[in-house]
């Protein structure tokens, strides 16, 4: 008999990549938003530090876990949607998943790239990464904007994609949120 639902690991996963880009999203708008000297003088220089620290340690996570999920996706089927979508539906889907995933890996290499293009340490814990790219300013300062742009997109997807789980949850009840819940 087939299995409704994802497997365990993908589900975990799933949710931990959930908490994880919230979290991100938020620190991100942040840093953003009040930039390196107005959140230092918000919190102090080592606060800011430690944030800028644990955005750029946790987006490496974020790289990995993507790249671990995509590796799972290819290994297992997805389980089949019962009732069946419709073929709307279907591309919806599709599509919002598809820029949810290329979005979320893309997002971090960015992160990553500005970093170094800005001649900043990567970090990722303890370990300082490769930066990848020389030293370069300006471009820098595009790929942070890229950045930024692309984190509006992740959070109009993320509403899209929570909007269309609550609709098959509480109006559809067609058992599409069973595939993914933990329990």
């Amino acid at each position: 008999m087939e299995t409704l639902r994802y497997n365990y690991a993908q589900r975990l996963l799933h949710w931990l990549i959930a908490l994880l880009v919230l979290g991100l999203l938020a620190v991100g708008s942040l840093l953003g938003t009040l930039g390196f000297e107005g959140l230092k003088g918000l919190v102090g220089l080592e606060m800011t530090n430690q944030l800028y620290g644990y955005h750029k340690t946790f987006g490496i996570l974020l790289l990995a876990l993507m790249v671990l999920r995509l590796a799972l996706k290819r290994l297992f089927r997805s389980p089949p949607y019962q009732p069946p979508l419709t073929g709307l539906e279907r591309a919806a889907s599709l599509t919002v998943h598809s820029l949810l995933y290329a979005a979320l890996i893309l997002m971090p290499v960015l992160g990553w790239l500005g970093t170094a293009a800005g001649g900043f340490p990567v970090q990722f814990f303890d370990l300082t990464l490769p930066g990848l790219i020389p030293e370069n300013k300006e471009l820098s300062k595009t790929l942070f904007g890229l950045h930024g742009i692309l984190g509006g997109v992740i959070l109009g997807l993320i509403l899209i994609h929570v909007g269309t789980a609550i609709y098959h949850w509480r109006i559809k009840r067609d058992g599409v949120m069973k595939r993914m819940s933990l329990f």
